[in-house]
């Protein structure tokens, strides 16, 4: 095939899924010229698992994607259906905001804001070979013959990369939701040089809505008032759905291993590394024998179809074996598939040759995103996406990286995780990966981020001011209820009593209150005579927040202050590790491969002893005086 110059572009992004498409606005935002490509125009954003956003801790990576000035939590307040915040039951570092999502809709509202963005070029192509040029720059060729010139590329192929779809004894070569596969970019990547890994996934089937009988499951309503996702969105919409709760049974549990043996994941087809945290249902049915039932939650997939999505039924087994493992739950007995379930099979990166940019170690310029570096999940994409962009673009300006540390966000510890731990299975955000957890709540996530974005240059002065007017409420709110005193009245004692926490016998500042686990501002209102009327929500569950665990805050920021005192202790670019004396050998080839940014990096890597950190601080410190 004859290939033609077909321009240049500052950075090229390869695919628009939740990591293309946040790393290709990045980029042009910062001033960068950017190209998306993608297989298929009609598919961008498309959520080929469940039609959700957030949950436990991936709510957390939402808030943390918009307070940077991502686009995601837009996005998704302008498109949902069904928006809970889960875990309010427990503390307040947990507590993580899903929205069930209108997928075609929000894959519209994705495609449009690239379309409208300035500086970005949305293309639909195959890109199937990757040359990296003598000057630096590098090229990306289509199946058709162009060939783009261009600065950095950023890698965002989620599971399209050597793709292969197994359902039953059947399997072929194929992306998600019926697309084809992204094979000869694959042969590319390891002509290159780039380590290529296997790994798998799959999703449930989905059905119609008239085959199924809702009134037999738990209903399972939305949250009122609604809390957005994102800083900006004021008002948003009311739900609009219901969604639902049925289980499987004993059997449910008989058919699915009477066919175990046409499963192609125990049959030996499937050669990819499954998640762990999201296993299909044979799967969960073989690793968890004793268990009588498994949930399963009927979602729909938007207003304007009859789709139902079944989420934790994943499965790979056959089409005929699905129908009748389906058919033995309550609700689902006259069940009719619209799309089967299935498992895809991918190429992906081992995150460890990786920089905290997402930088390719090896090869300047390139970069990776989303599933592509050993991810699930489109929260976790998105926010890989969103700090590539970001990173290409400053390299670009020759201004420093972005780079979150672990105390700064739950994308911090994402990407620490993947690039300095690596992953030997698809990685999944959880709350139990922040040691730091209580300080990075999904509440403070703009007090957090939005400096760090609006100094990228991702905020606008109009969203900077809104932000400054916030945190001044903050801290007048703060200085309020730290110097109001509580007499011990009647009235007082009497609203203590009756929500079981004891009278006053002296008059009490107002935050001394609020620490009993009893009280709260909602409580304490007809007492509170000198709270203004106009107090926002966000800001009263902000102080509250701080003032309940006020001392356990402290606590962690002190960890946080000796973590980022390592932090700070930056390597040389060319650091050679044989050549320091002391270090054990495994420690020299841990070091050697993975080439941490930063001493608190280096003591994250396993096989890296404490006294191997000594050794290294040692070294550094003679090095600076030299």
């Amino acid at each position: 095939m004859q290939e033609y110059d077909a321009g240049r572009y500052d950075v090229a992004v390869v695919g628009a899924g939740h990591a293309g498409i946040e790393a290709g606005l990045a980029s042009a935002r910062l001033g960068c010229s950017t190209c998306v490509f993608t297989i298929n125009m009609d598919w961008v954003g498309n959520m080929p698992c469940n039609p959700s956003i957030g949950g436990t801790a991936k709510g957390h990576l939402v808030r943390e994607i918009d307070a940077l000035g991502g686009e995601m939590g837009k996005a998704a307040d302008a498109c949902f259906l069904q928006s809970r915040m889960l875990n309010r039951g427990k503390g307040p570092a947990v507590h993580s905001l899903r929205a069930q999502i209108d997928r075609r809709e929000y894959a519209g509202w994705m495609k449009h804001r690239l379309e409208t963005t300035p500086n970005l070029d949305l293309k639909q192509a195959e890109l199937i070979d990757l040359r990296r040029l003598d000057d630096g720059n590098w090229q990306v060729i289509t199946r058709l013959g162009a060939v783009y010139t261009c600065r950095a590329v950023i890698i965002a192929t989620g599971t399209f990369l050597g793709g292969r779809i197994f359902v039953g004894e059947a399997s072929w070569e194929g992306g998600p939701d019926g697309m084809f596969p992204a094979k000869e970019l694959s042969v590319a990547l390891k002509r290159l040089g780039v380590s290529l890994r296997r790994f798998k996934t799959g999703t449930p089937a989905r059905v119609h809505r008239a085959s199924v009988d809702l009134d037999q499951m738990e209903a399972q309503p939305g949250e009122d008032p609604v809390v957005p996702f994102s800083f900006e969105t004021e008002h948003p919409g009311p739900n609009r759905v219901l969604c639902h709760i049925t289980w499987t049974n004993e059997q449910t549990k008989q058919v699915i291993l009477d066919n175990l043996h046409r499963s192609p994941l125990y049959g030996g087809k499937i050669e990819g590394i499954g998640p762990r945290y999201c296993p299909s249902i044979e799967d969960k049915i073989v690793r968890f024998a004793g268990k009588p039932r498994h949930q399963i939650f009927v979602e729909p997939c938007g207003l304007n179809t009859e789709e139902l999505y079944l989420q934790g039924m994943s499965s790979s087994l056959p089409e005929e074996v699905q129908l009748k493992f389906l058919r033995t739950v309550k609700g689902l007995e006259h069940v009719k598939i619209m799309r089967t379930a299935y498992a895809i099979e991918y190429d992906c990166v081992d995150p460890l040759q990786l920089r905290p940019t997402l930088e390719f170690l090896d090869f300047p310029g390139l970069y990776g995103a989303g599933q592509f570096n050993g991810s699930s999940g489109y929260e976790e994409a998105a926010a890989q996406g969103l700090v590539a962009g970001v990173n290409a673009a400053l390299k670009l300006q020759g201004r420093p990286p972005m780079v979150l540390d672990r105390a700064s966000s739950y994308i911090g510890t994402l990407i620490d995780d993947l690039v300095t731990k690596g992953c030997s299975d698809p990685y999944r955000m959880m709350t139990s990966r922040s040691e730091y957890r209580l300080v990075l709540r999904q509440d403070n996530a703009d007090q957090r981020l939005t400096p760090v974005g609006r100094q990228v240059g991702l905020i606008s002065d109009a969203r900077w001011q809104r932000f400054q007017e916030k945190q001044a409420r903050r801290e007048q709110e703060l200085k309020r209820i730290r110097s109001t005193v509580i007499p011990p009245t009647k009235k007082v004692n009497d609203l203590l009593v009756s929500h079981e926490t004891s009278p006053l016998v002296t008059g009490v500042h107002l935050d001394d209150l609020l620490k009993r686990p009893q009280l709260n501002y909602e409580v304490l209102k007809p007492v509170d005579t000198t709270r203004p009327d106009d107090l926002p929500l966000d800001v009263q569950e902000l102080c509250q927040v701080e003032v309940k665990y006020e001392g356990y805050i402290r606590r962690q920021q002190s960890q946080i202050d000796e973590m980022r005192r390592l932090e700070c202790k930056l390597f040389p670019e060319d650091m050679d590790y044989t050549a320091i004396a002391g270090l054990r050998l495994e420690a020299q080839e841990k070091l050697g491969k993975i080439r941490p940014r930063s001493v608190g990096q280096a003591s994250r890597i396993s096989g890296v002893s404490p006294a191997d950190i000594s050794v290294l601080l040692i070294w550094l410190e003679q090095h600076s005086r030299a």
